[in-house]
């Protein structure tokens, strides 16, 4: 009985050549036993047994279906064939029988087709276990290429909407002093009025900030805008919006807090906070502050401009009122501050 080494010898083929050509072939003897593979199939049995053993034990073959011994097989010889080995669980195969002259024996060239690439990943294949014609090289390049600009492109999405995100937030606040703007106050109080959500607005102005600049220059100026920032920050609600809408100048939305008590409570709070020296250099800077306050209840259809003016004014009524205190608009029945 001849085997497959003077198959291969008939041929041409070198101890390894068949390898080469077919990294996963099987030969099975006509008795049905395998005892010839391929380096990339015994790469994929490493550790189980493989050489001698059945090939009926090994695979199952799934089409065509009732193909469970040697005469079956040969009959469909030349077909495409769908198989799974029972001790590789998730790895399938596909290929094709052709018969050898050596006692009704066969040998069998697969493949993984479409599972290629779980193949690849399960089995920690690389290009040198397929054969250097094989498609199979250049498809794994091309996954891995589309895998590595898929990776870039996620990247520059994620950098993009980062930056996306930061422009919207440079845009909404005021860069000297961390606190929002006038654009995100305006954004904050249409939110509250069309949500219908009550609540009130404190007006905010320093008084004797122009001095301290005058006197110690603009750099002082700005840390002593820095430091009411802190302080207004630390006597709100992390949901209240604390806003720079001028020089020395600020507005407080305070959602859902509709009681005047409560909020000249607040006010007052503020102003004693900034009536304490802030230490520039070495240096006191002294200011104060004087507030205007309006609450939503108090008009019968909210309007932002309305309030803002009504709070303005009654700001500029508390200056005139000695400064260092709180006054609170009047709204007319119209919506407007008298």
């Amino acid at each position: 009985m001849r085997d497959l080494a003077e198959d291969r010898e008939e041929l041409g083929l070198g101890a390894g050549a068949l390898g080469a050509l077919m990294p996963m072939y099987l030969a099975l003897c006509g008795a049905g036993h395998i005892r010839g593979c391929g380096p990339t199939m015994a790469k994929l049995f490493r550790g189980l047994p493989l050489l001698g053993a059945p090939f009926f034990e090994v695979f199952d073959l799934r089409r065509p279906s009732g193909l469970t011994d040697m005469a079956a097989l040969c009959a469909h010889a030349g077909q495409r064939l769908y198989l799974a080995a029972r001790d590789l669980p998730g790895t399938g195969f596909r290929g094709m029988a052709v018969p050898v002259s050596c006692g009704g024996g066969l040998l069998l060239n697969l493949s993984f087709g479409i599972g290629i690439m779980d193949a690849v990943r399960d089995h920690q294949l690389t290009d040198a276990d397929f054969a250097a014609t094989d498609l199979a090289v250049e498809l794994l390049y091309v996954v891995e290429a589309k895998s590595a600009v898929m990776d870039e492109l996620r990247d520059l999405n994620l950098r993009l909407q980062g930056a996306k995100i930061m422009a919207e937030e440079q845009a909404l606040t005021d860069t000297l002093t961390g606190l929002r703007n006038r654009r995100a106050l305006d954004l904050a109080l249409d939110s509250v009025i069309t949500g219908g959500v009550p609540f009130g607005l404190i007006h905010l102005d320093l008084d004797y900030f122009k001095a301290v600049n005058d006197t110690l220059g603009h750099a002082a100026g700005d840390h002593v805008l820095r430091a009411v920032a802190q302080i207004l920050s630390a006597e709100t609600r992390s949901n209240d919006l604390v806003a720079r809408v001028g020089g020395d100048e600020f507005v407080i939305l305070l959602p859902s807090l509709s009681d005047a008590g409560r909020l000249a409570q607040i006010a007052q709070r503020i102003i004693s906070g900034l009536a304490q020296p802030i230490l520039y250099n070495g240096q006191a800077c002294r200011i104060s502050a004087s507030a205007g306050l309006t609450v939503s209840r108090a008009y019968a259809a909210p309007m932002a401009d309305h309030m803002l003016r009504d709070a303005d004014l009654a700001l500029y009524a508390a200056k005139h009122a000695g400064r260092g205190c709180v006054r609170f608009a009047q709204p007319d029945a119209e919506g407007g501050g008298t």
